[in-house]
């Protein structure tokens, strides 16, 4: 009985602590108010040149916002729309094809199969020189967008170029839908599904796209997240009850704010409860996709496999403002089943240049799945299986950049109207060697690694006044690498053909043929097919006998040690 007066009394006491610190907060709150309100009227009145009282709130906003985490952001009723595509919606009003600029002159880089610029004969290569009579040229990317986009239905005329011909092409407005399921299929004996995002229904899309996949009996289901970086919390909730028994916490998220606090259970029973399963993760995967790769981790429900992921463990909320324009705020961090926090970023700290920093290793905390594996917190998810990633090489990324696949890909779609199926489709030796000609004469200057190093050997020569010992070397090193830099463009024959097949493709088969040709160059796919292709080896994973990694070949996994702490 004493017991429990004494547990009662410390509950009234915190209880009391609680209300008064919130009352604090809120004293605190209003008097601040108060005074950048007073501020912002007499800066407005008083300031001695003209002031824009739009322009000079915003900034404040933005400085106050710039304080916390990149998460947290306002978003003002001019851009509410854009805001809604990106976050919430899957659907807009628009033309159905994307757009690239060139040397600052607006082209057509892809046109969506089924849409008006399809349907009305707009290609890759047009150059778009205005937009309702308003010249692109000298136009932000974002105010192209906007001029192009519009309810469905209404109209828009586009004054095109094609091959020194003006074309005068007047388009009706479609409702343009960008699934979060971009592809799904059969890949061998396996199901394969690959989530975009995770906005309005995503959860619907992959339980229809599995549903269509279960009838064609699988032996296992690869669910790629890569490059996903998130979107609504519920939907990833509902993803993992497609795989996951009925009452099993996939998330909890835990706020400043006790109403934060909340637990995600699934509420249905599932609709794979048994069907192996593989999750695909890079370092392109974030939030939303976390939730679902670290649940199905935690709860030994599926192998993850890949690169590790971002590190977002943070969960935002909009709120309206007046006016129709909003806030977006971090609330509550998230955890997933086994009670770890994935976020990689401390920004609550920042180090002596005032820059954020990673989670300190020493609170990186070990955790426990369902069957005893152990996990870490603090720095995203760790794939069960790990397949290293491709890096760019500096020439590939620089003919990226500046857009030099874009002229090949128009003239190869002209010389041959047909190619060979998507997944199978690539460049012949012949092809590659043309595009290599094509290039003769075109800017895609770049510095390569090799280049860069010698360039930071010869400024630490130069601190430590040792240049003149070293200079006549170095300039022998430099010769010789512009000498081998000249065949660079061979020397990364594989990565750059890859991308330039993509391109290819892409004109012939659209966004779905660029994801299937890529395919027989994917090794997180192909680890995927040979994990859930052995039974052994996937179970052996999921009971914790070893941590695993790819070396060379990707069906080739190995074990690398054991943890069984």
């Amino acid at each position: 009985m004493k017991r429990n007066k004494f547990a009662l009394l410390f509950a009234l006491i915190a209880i009391a602590s609680l209300t008064w610190s919130f009352k604090e907060d809120l004293f605190l709150v209003s008097k601040n108010l108060d005074i950048f309100a007073s501020l912002y009227k007499e800066i407005s009145v008083n300031y001695v040149d003209e002031t824009n009282p739009t322009d000079l709130m915003k900034s404040g906003i933005d400085a106050m916002l710039e304080t916390l985490d990149p998460y947290t952001t306002y978003v003002p009723e001019s851009e509410i729309e854009e805001y809604k595509l990106k976050y919430v919606s899957t659907q807009f009003g628009g033309i159905g094809a994307s757009t690239v600029f060139i040397e600052g002159k607006l082209f057509v880089n892809e046109v969506s199969d089924g849409y008006p610029a399809f349907r009305l004969g707009i290609q890759p290569g047009d150059q778009i020189v205005k937009i309702n009579g308003i010249e692109v040229k000298g136009k932000e990317r974002a105010e192209v967008s906007r001029l192009l986009r519009g309810p469905k239905g209404s109209a828009v005329d586009l004054l095109i170029v094609r091959e020194g011909t003006v074309i005068q092409k007047q388009l009706v407005r479609d409702e343009i839908k960008q699934p979060n399921v971009s592809y799904s299929g059969m890949i061998g004996d396996m199901a394969y599904i690959r989530l975009d995002k995770f906005l309005e229904n995503s959860a619907l899309e992959v339980q229809q796209a599995a549903a269509e996949l279960i009838k064609q009996h699988p032996k296992g289901i690869i669910l790629d997240l890569r490059y996903n970086g998130g979107g609504i919390l519920q939907e990833a909730v509902k993803i993992v009850n497609l795989f996951v028994a009925k009452d099993q916490v996939v998330v909890t998220q835990k706020g400043r704010n006790p109403e934060k606090t909340v637990s995600y259970k699934t509420n249905y029973s599932p609709m794979m409860p048994d069907l192996p399963l593989a999750v695909l993760i890079n370092g392109g995967s974030a939030s939303a996709s976390e939730i679902v790769a670290g649940a199905l981790q935690d709860l030994d429900r599926a192998v993850i496999i890949g690169q590790r992921s971002y590190g977002k463990g943070l969960v935002q909320q909009t709120f309206n403002l007046p006016y129709n324009s909003l806030v977006k705020v971090t609330v509550a961090k998230y955890f997933t089943p086994s009670g770890r926090c994935i976020q990689a970023i401390d920004y609550t700290h920042k180090n002596a240049e005032g820059k954020n920093v990673k989670i300190a290793d020493s609170l990186i905390a070990k955790y426990k799945t369902k069957t005893g594996r152990s996990v870490y917190n603090g720095s995203g998810v760790y794939p069960d299986v790990e397949v290293g990633t491709i890096k760019l090489s500096p020439i590939t990324i620089s003919l990226i950049s500046k857009s030099m696949f874009f002229d090949y890909a128009n003239a190869y779609k002209k010389k041959h109207e047909t190619i060979s199926p998507a997944m199978d489709f690539k460049l012949s030796d012949e092809d590659y060697a043309t595009f290599a000609s094509s290039l003769d004469g075109k800017d895609y200057a770049y510095t390569s690694t090799t280049e860069r190093l010698l360039s930071e050997l010869r400024t630490e020569a130069e601190k430590e006044q040792k240049l003149a010992m070293v200079k006549k070397d170095l300039e022998e090193l430099k010769a010789k690498m512009l000498v081998a830099k000249k065949t660079e463009i061979f020397t990364h024959k594989a990565e750059i053909k890859r991308v330039l097949e993509t391109q290819v493709v892409s004109r012939y088969y659209f966004e779905k043929g660029k994801i299937m040709q890529a395919f027989q160059y994917d090794k997180e796919l192909e680890t995927a097919k040979s994990v859930l292709g052995n039974s052994t080896k996937m179970l052996a994973i999921l009971k914790g006998e070893g941590a695993y990694k790819t070396i060379g070949d990707p069906a080739k996994i190995v074990a690398a040690g054991t943890d069984n702490n």
